[in-house]
């Protein structure tokens, strides 16, 4: 399977699907390949998988996949399926078992970190899988306890939602993952990164959010001066380094996932400021999203 991308073009390969034997159907015209394919639809069945840049399993991370998403295959074989994510565009490679051509309608989503899927509505059955936050079901029935998928496995009613109702505020989802480990590409509880964690949080609010923090540096909320003495910081304010992310909790305290705890914490804002200035980075840009922009993000229910 050849997988290099076609490097003179201008179009960002982590969200375009392209490279020089091949590319996406909508990609004619904007990109020359010797085919396109339209790609066909299929859904992660595995509690989570890794994406990759290259189908190498020495490969790093580039994102994780959760259950119930929905991807488009270009191509595929025994060991690697090159597809691109529905809900945030991203082109990877991950291993064609996680996929299912079966796609069943997404009803409701998990809301708590994370949850496990039973054989049996009995919390002494042993599971058949964890699912974290954001991973989309189909439910077929739902009940006081438990609620039944269209698989035949139960999750806990009180760990899911109906899809279109979203948490309050995205902050407060993110402030939910204090204290797990850091993961390079990571978006479960088991281990996220510092734009995954505004990611999973933005999402579970509702709100749209690109994966990567150039992409969410560039694309999400104004530009605000930010005051030599840091001062005039609000919660949800997002905070960018060059490769980092953090958000404000309040005006003195920022959350992140980071690589020098190895965990997300929170932590006073000029502890980190001057931290990471030794390392050699300043701070790029504040970016404040527009007021209520959960309220009106989709025009969905609140949780």
């Amino acid at each position: 399977m050849q997988h290099s991308p076609v490097s003179t073009h201008t179009l960002d390969p982590r969200r375009h699907a392209y490279r020089d034997d091949l590319a996406a159907e909508p990609l004619r015209g904007r990109v020359s390949a010797p085919r396109y394919a339209a790609g066909e639809v299929r859904q992660v069945v595995h509690a989570s998988a890794p994406l990759r840049g290259r189908p190498d399993v020495r490969a790093g991370w580039t994102t994780e996949v959760l259950f119930g998403e929905r991807v488009t295959v270009f191509d595929q074989d025994d060991y690697w399926a090159w597809v691109q994510l529905e809900r945030d565009g991203y082109v990877g490679y991950l291993h064609p078992a996680a996929l299912s051509a079966e796609v069943r309608p997404i009803t409701h989503h998990v809301k708590a970190l994370g949850t496990f899927l039973y054989p049996e509505a009995d919390i002494k059955s042993p599971p058949w899988m964890h699912v974290s936050i954001n991973s989309g079901l189909c439910v077929s029935e739902t009940g006081q306890a438990f609620s039944k998928l269209a698989d035949g496995s139960f999750v806990p009613s009180r760990h899911i939602v109906e899809h279109g109702r979203f948490a309050a505020d995205f902050v407060s989802v993110a402030e939910r993952f204090l204290g797990v480990p850091y993961l390079w590409g990571g978006k479960t509880r088991l281990g996220v990164d510092c734009s995954g964690l505004l990611q999973l949080a933005m999402h579970a609010a509702g709100l749209d959010c690109p994966r990567d923090s150039d992409m969410q540096q560039a694309e999400l909320g104004g530009e605000v001066a930010l005051a030599q003495d840091l001062s005039g910081l609000a919660r949800g304010d997002l905070l960018f380094w060059k490769g980092h992310v953090g958000i404000m909790t309040d005006a003195f305290m920022l959350l992140h996932a980071n690589a020098h705890h190895m965990a997300v914490v929170c932590e006073p804002l000029k502890s980190a400021v001057d931290r990471i200035e030794r390392g050699g980075s300043l701070i790029a840009a504040l970016k404040r999203l527009p007021p209520k922009a959960a309220a009106e993000a989709q025009s969905g229910r609140r949780t």
